[in-house]
């Protein structure tokens, strides 16, 4: 009697614990997880190319400040030759070698100003690229953070059932036999988590096979009753 009473409850802790792993299975495939690893992949592309693009807006301002100070310093010099050039005082030859050398200085300068108009719209693009992308990472962080949300609400009503299924367990387990709990518990990873099943019309609740009455004799004899199909423990009806 005792040994049936043990069964009995090792038949209610097959029912609790099949509870559990309908809630933990429920947990780790709930479809706003997908949704949520959707969006986040979504936002860390964005990120990857926000960062590219911040790298090329700030090489295009730093070479745009290189060359506006190489503009200045031609400049500079510019206006100190054509000072020279202009005071007159020069011999014609050292005229001519002045000369030559504002023309030379004005198209340095030319060329400077041509670099930084390239330089200033390589800027400007990038900025309105960059501006797109982060208008954009900011709509998919909004997403992620709705989904993280669902799951976060969804995972605290889960572990709230799992909970009370956990305490009911640990209410279940001191009835069970140690030996026959060992058994059970070795049984489970290797039966899709159902270890133990009524017998109830010579039907094994496991494997849903039926047993003949010599089968079921042969089974009600061992201790624990076990499934000659299955091998999973059998509790009588």
């Amino acid at each position: 009697m005792e040994e049936l009473r043990s069964l009995e409850d090792l038949l209610d802790l097959q029912a609790v614990d099949s509870d559990i792993d309908r809630l933990l299975h429920r947990r780790s495939s709930l479809p706003e997880l997908d949704e949520y690893r959707s969006a986040h992949a979504v936002v860390q592309a964005l990120d990857a190319g926000i960062a590219e693009v911040s790298a090329r807006l700030r090489d295009a301002e730093l070479a745009a400040d290189k060359s506006e100070g190489e503009l200045q310093l031609a400049e500079d010099k510019l206006g100190r030759e054509e000072l020279r050039l202009f005071a007159g005082g020069l011999s014609a030859r050292d005229a001519e070698h002045m000369r030559r050398e504002v023309e030379m200085l004005r198209r340095q300068a030319s060329e400077r100003e041509d670099e930084i108009l390239e330089l200033m719209e390589v800027r400007d693009r990038a900025q309105e690229e960059l501006a797109g992308l982060e208008a954009k990472r900011a709509e998919a962080a909004g997403v992620e953070q709705r989904f993280e949300g669902a799951i976060r609400e969804a995972w605290n009503e889960i572990d709230a059932q799992i909970a009370v299924k956990e305490a009911r367990k640990a209410e279940i387990v001191p009835l069970i036999d140690p030996d026959l709990l060992a058994l059970y518990e070795g049984l489970r990873p290797g039966k899709e988590g159902v270890a133990v099943g009524r017998l109830a019309e010579g039907v094994c609740g496991g494997c849903h096979l039926r047993l003949s009455a010599a089968e079921q004799a042969e089974v009600l004899r061992e201790s624990p009753p076990r499934c000659l199909h299955c091998r999973r423990i059998l509790v009588p009806q």
